[in-house]
Formats: structure tokens, C-alpha cells, sequence
């Protein structure tokens, strides 16, 4: 509420002893809830003040599921399913063409899904792979769009598009786990086609 605070502001705000401030600020920072920054005005050390770190911040209730929701229905209802297809279609555009940037320069298959994995993995899914005598395992443990896609299960089907764009259409990708249809996973068998035909999720 305060903004960057020193320790002997903080102390004021909170009625303590400074010292009692300085504890918890030791504390908090261990577990990356605040920030130090620091400022020179004039003569003397540099003032350092306390802040809100990101991870901090999502201490603090936070309705954006809620709020993704809310605004798929609005534009379901008040435009229709083809108006919500067409963001649908549109967020796969460019989804493609950022996954693309990556995975095409890469020489084969197993390379291609390791970054797509990494991809994924940087992006909150929590993604691992694995390979055996089927092909390959595509795993992710967490989905950071559930909301959304409870709400409207075009953001899955469009993932799977991406998946199937990136990697080629020598490659037959079928989904065999989904957190939507209460799995504790999303899990993707991936293989040549050849092996496992055309499937699809």
C-alpha cells in the first residue's frame, strides 16, 4: 500500500522496533517475498528500501482464472461460439509461429520435443518426456490455463494443433491423459506415423 519502504518507515507503519522489522525483513527475503533496492541521496551510505517481490505479490488473492472465464462466457454469449472460435484460431496463429521460431532450426525429432518440452516447461505446464519403445511420452503435470479450458476446450484441441505443426506431420500425436477429464496429468503419446497411424486426441 505503501510502496518501497526503508526499514525505519516499515518500523513506524507497523509500530515496532526497528530491529523487530529488521528480523522479518531477513526472513522475507529468504523466501524471495521482498526486494532490496538501493538509492544514494547525497553524503552518506546508500538508503536501501524494501519492496513486494513478484513472488510476493501472488500471496495476494488473485482472480484472473476467475476473470478468463467470466470473459470467454461474455463473448460466447453476446457473440456467438464462432466470434470465440475465432480468438481460439487467432491465439494459435501465434502460438505456431513462436513455437516455429524455436523448433525448426533443430535436426530431429528428439531434439524438436526436448525444446518443445522446454517450452512448455517455461511456460508453467510443468513438462517432461520420456522415450521408449513406442516413441515418446510428452507429460505435463500442470496446466496454467485450466480455467480456460475447462470453460472452453478449443484452447486443448488448438494446443494439439501446435503440437502436431511444430513437430510434423510425419509425426502422429494422440493424447492419452487430460487434466480437464480429471487426469492429474495431460500425457501425449508421440510417434511416427508409420508406428501408431492416424490418431487424434
Amino acid at each position: 500500500m505503501r510502496g518501497p519502504l526503508t526499514a525505519l518507515d516499515i518500523a513506524h507503519e507497523l509500530k515496532i522496533t526497528k530491529e523487530g522489522v529488521r528480523q522479518q525483513l531477513v526472513k522475507f527475503m529468504e523466501e524471495g517475498l521482498i526486494e532490496v533496492e538501493t538509492e544514494s541521496k547525497g553524503v552518506g551510505r546508500p538508503q536501501k528500501y524494501f519492496t513486494i517481490s513478484e513472488i510476493g505479490n501472488r500471496k495476494f488473492p488473485d482472480t484472473h482464472a476467475e476473470l478468463t472465464v467470466k470473459l470467454l462466457t461474455i463473448i460466447k454469449d453476446a457473440m456467438g461460439k464462432d466470434a470465440l472460435q475465432t480468438i481460439i484460431d487467432a491465439n494459435e496463429v501465434t502460438g505456431k509461429k513462436r513455437y516455429h521460431e524455436e523448433i525448426d532450426p533443430l535436426p530431429d525429432l528428439n531434439s524438436k520435443i526436448a525444446r518443445l518440452v522446454a517450452i512448455r516447461t517455461r511456460e508453467g505446464y510443468m513438462a517432461d518426456y520420456s522415450e521408449d519403445e513406442e516413441g515418446y511420452l510428452l507429460v505435463e503435470n500442470h496446466c496454467p490455463i485450466c480455467a480456460a479450458a475447462k470453460a472452453c476446450q478449443g484452447f486443448c484441441n488448438s494446443e494439439l494443433q501446435i503440437f502436431q505443426s511444430v513437430l510434423g506431420e510425419s509425426v502422429s500425436i494422440h493424447r492419452t491423459d487430460h487434466i480437464v477429464a480429471g487426469a492429474r496429468r495431460c500425457a501425449y503419446r508421440i510417434a511416427l506415423s508409420k508406428n501408431m497411424g492416424n490418431n487424434e486426441a
